[in-house]
């Protein structure tokens, strides 16, 4: 059964913030060392402080998040809210000419124990959840909400949101520096919270965002129960989570790119005869008719996508029995029949010998152009493109307790940090 419930928020002080679309950024994992300075820029109070901060001689950037958000709560920069809510949030966003908004709500979920509720999707590795949890450690807030789906067929976010939020003005309305609008409106009436949060109770979850955050809540739960910390409702059993429907037309999924440096001594040409053993190889110059064909071979067949020396290449899979040879059976046929399968086994791994976690190697982004502006001005690198993952392909993969590789989705926009914070009152 999921637990939802709703939260006491702290929120930036509008008295004392302005302009809010200065002090949020998105979430750590997809910022720049670039975008972080910019942010640091934005406003001495930008969350950027605490989500991403910088070592100092002085103190480590954990002690450093921990001493700003003390301070800032003294100051009335963050304030708390004095009654448990949950907050609507709508993003209004534009991809490829279309205009969309997705709509979900934030509250608390409570961390799974039994596994049956809660599902991720994705591989996880180890530096980015240290990290997290020496900030979670330090802090002991969630600062940044995970991304969760479920199904909801009852149109209960939809429902709720025409009836409650139609005559009522959202208290948070900025738009960030993608040009994503973001909308937040606190609901704090008990028995309208209940209507929206009750019902979903015998719902699955499944995490599209926040893989590290989740399994670093995990962990410091448990620790802090072997510490004797036993309370079941004690605020670290739960999690800040964004949840939204999975069918709604809102979501979207984009494709992660890889940008891979080839080892020394490679051949181009070798490789491609190489290549041509499992694919069938189509080179396409027009970058448009490119896009447009990956997209429909995927509809029928695992296909991939090439750039290199000014030429696209189309990769259609011949057969996917190879796939079961590479891995044996003991993955699931889902897991096997995956894209970025195909990829990490047979192309980077088999015919590259990279390690897909060679960070030295592999450049990964959902910003196609850049990366073939990155392609063009490295010609020791190769880039590969992909077509988005299904949800039905995540959702089926995370049901039988299966995660794809790491890296393998981007839900676009992201669920921006700084909106609303839960913090442990401890």
């Amino acid at each position: 059964m999921a637990k939802i419930k709703p939260f006491y928020a702290v929120t930036f002080n509008p008295q004392n913030i302005s302009d809010l679309s200065t002090v949020v950024c998105p979430p750590y994992d997809v910022i720049t060392s670039e975008e972080q300075e910019i942010y640091y820029k934005l406003s001495p109070y930008n969350l950027i402080r605490l989500i991403l901060g910088k070592d100092t001689a002085e103190e480590d950037r954990y002690k450093s998040a921990a001493r700003y958000f003390k301070e800032w709560l003294q100051q009335g920069i963050l304030i708390q809210e004095k009654e448990p809510a949950i907050y609507f949030y709508n993003q209004i966003y534009q991809i490829k000419g279309e205009r969309k908004n997705r709509l979900g709500f934030i509250a608390l979920l409570k961390l799974d124990d039994d596994k049956n509720v809660i599902f991720p999707h994705e591989s996880t590795r180890f530096e980015p959840k240290e990290d997290r949890y020496r900030l979670l450690k330090s802090v002991k807030a969630n600062l940044s909400p995970i991304f969760v789906v479920f199904s909801d067929t009852a149109r209960i976010i939809q429902r709720s949101a025409e009836r409650y939020l139609k005559n009522n003005k959202p208290f948070i309305d900025i738009v960030d520096r993608e040009g994503v609008r973001h909308q937040v409106w606190r609901i704090s009436d008990k028995d309208t919270v209940d209507k929206i949060v009750l019902p979903l109770q015998d719902k699955q979850m499944f995490i599209a965002d926040g893989h590290h955050r989740y399994e670093v809540a995990l962990t410091f739960r448990d620790k802090m129960r072997k510490a004797g910390h036993l309370d079941p409702e004690a605020d670290f059993n739960y999690i800040m989570a964004y949840f939204t429907n999975v069918e709604a037309k809102g979501l979207t999924i984009l494709p992660i790119h890889r940008l891979v440096k080839y080892p020394r001594g490679f051949n181009f040409d070798d490789f491609r005869k190489e290549l041509e053993k499992y694919f069938d190889l189509e080179e396409i110059k027009d970058k448009d008719k490119f896009f447009f064909l990956m997209q429909k071979a995927g509809e029928r067949q695992n296909t991939l996508g090439m750039y290199k020396d000014n030429k696209f290449f189309l990769l259609r899979l011949k057969n996917l029995k190879v796939m079961d040879r590479i891995l044996g059976l003991d993955r699931i046929k889902e897991y096997r029949n995956l894209d970025i399968t195909i990829f990490n086994s047979l192309i980077l791994k088999k015919m590259l010998g990279i390690d897909i976690e060679d960070k030295d190697k592999i450049y990964f982004s959902h910003k196609e152009e850049e990366l073939i502006r990155q392609a063009n001005d490295d010609k020791n690198s190769i880039l590969f493109l992909f077509n988005p993952v299904k949800i039905e392909q995540l959702i089926s993969v995370a049901r039988q307790k299966e995660c794809m590789p790491s890296k393998s989705t981007y839900f676009y926009p992201k669920v921006i940090s700084g909106l609303v914070i839960n913090k442990f009152n401890m």
